[in-house]
């Protein structure tokens, strides 16, 4: 093992809460593979939901299959489906492709749409059916619609949608973040299922549970000609300053919302209307809204874009959050330090991506990192 490496992770992160499941009557596991997955299953496990649906035929229209199944599928459904409003185009998530099954991302994102979407304020995609293995396993299963169907586009990492739109956008986020700011719905007590912020596994360890693709990124010549040559040098300082990020979030007291998580272009879906609808729940987080708002604004601008515009951004959508009725939201001078700081974050998850999963890694590391040069960042986590 190359010595700089941090040590494999070996322990699977299951959920500790094993939340019953939605549906009792389904006796079975969900599928870990997509073998016998075909319109006699479909049919079953919808019927759970919407009693007497058949669905008759179901024809692939497009499969996404990297570290997470995206199966977008074309459906005959019987007078009771119809009647029940399935439409014929949908889209189906799951862990099929045999990725990432040690971790619970799967059965949080189906947990989320079950327990929680309907109390956000901002569009999200419609789900007709969320159900999860109630076993520790982590295996979720959701039923979304064909966004395609819609008229808009998927966003990518590398948009160029320039600082107009970024601003705009950032209204939604902030009402995504305010829809349940400082609400008991979403306390340990009430909400056991939904993982805090930096403190389950999926978060904190999750430098040590990736280092495998960091390690095949430092091999790539074209990332390391845009890395640090002091990151290149040591990488293992970025599993020192993601902990150290996680040290200062544990002891923060500030209200916490619902934060996407996973908050970058490449996780939306850009309406006709130029709205943005927030998709890819599977690192939904009772946390604080600097997460979602560094992630998303560094990287969907170029770095002269963020040079200029950044802080304007940060007080724009602190406004916002407030304007959604938000109580006790930090000054602007708290966000932007907070926002020093989650640099971090964007570094540890981009070093860690593959461009086969289906976004373009290097532009995101630039980016993320020369914010952390200019933000100084890395001397801020004791680097």
């Amino acid at each position: 093992m190359d010595p700089q490496a941090p040590p494999q992770y070996h322990n699977p992160v299951v959920d500790p809460n094993c939340v019953p499941r939605p549906f009792p009557a389904r006796t079975d596991h969900l599928p870990t593979s997509m073998d016998n997955v075909n319109a006699e299953w479909l049919s079953r496990m919808m019927s759970y939901k919407y009693p007497g649906v058949v669905a008759s035929n179901m024809e692939t229209v497009e499969l996404l299959n990297s570290h997470t199944t995206k199966w977008r599928v074309k459906v005959d459904w019987n007078e009771a489906g119809i009647a029940a409003g399935l439409p014929a185009n949908l889209c189906m998530k799951a862990n099929w492709s045999g990725s990432f099954d040690n971790v619970d991302i799967h059965a949080l994102e189906a947990r989320f749409y079950h327990f929680m979407v309907h109390e956000m304020k901002v569009p999200t995609a419609k789900c007709y059916y969320a159900d999860w293995d109630d076993d520790g396993s982590a295996h979720g299963f959701i039923v979304l619609e064909d966004l395609v169907q819609r008229g808009g586009r998927f966003g990518h990492s590398t948009n160029a949608n320039g600082v107009d739109m970024i601003m705009e956008n950032l209204e939604g986020l902030a009402k995504l973040h305010g829809s349940l700011w400082g609400s008991d719905k979403i306390s340990p007590a009430n909400a056991p299922w939904l993982q805090t912020e930096m403190d389950t596994p999926v978060d904190s360890d999750q430098v040590r549970i990736m280092w495998q693709w960091i390690a095949l990124n430092l091999e790539e010549p074209g990332f390391c000609a845009i890395a640090p040559k002091h990151y290149l040098a040591d990488p293992r300082k970025v599993e020192r300053a993601f902990d150290r990020l996680g040290e200062i979030q544990r002891s923060r007291t500030t209200p916490h919302c619902i934060v996407l998580g996973d908050c970058h272009q490449g996780n939306t879906y850009i309406l006709p209307s130029g709205e943005r609808l927030w998709l890819d729940w599977q690192l939904v987080r009772r946390g604080r809204p600097w997460r979602d708002l560094t992630y998303f604004v560094i990287g969907a601008l170029s770095i002269e874009e963020r040079r200029h515009h950044h802080k304007d951004m940060v007080r724009q959508y602190r406004d916002y959050l407030i304007a959604t009725g938000a109580q006790g939201v930090p000054s602007f001078e708290e966000a932007w330090e907070e926002t020093r700081l989650w640099v971090m974050y964007g570094i540890q998850a981009w070093v860690a991506n593959l461009d086969a999963w289906g976004q373009n890694g290097i532009p995101m590391n630039e980016r993320f990192f020369v914010a952390a040069e200019d933000y100084g960042t890395w001397k801020l986590l004791g680097e």
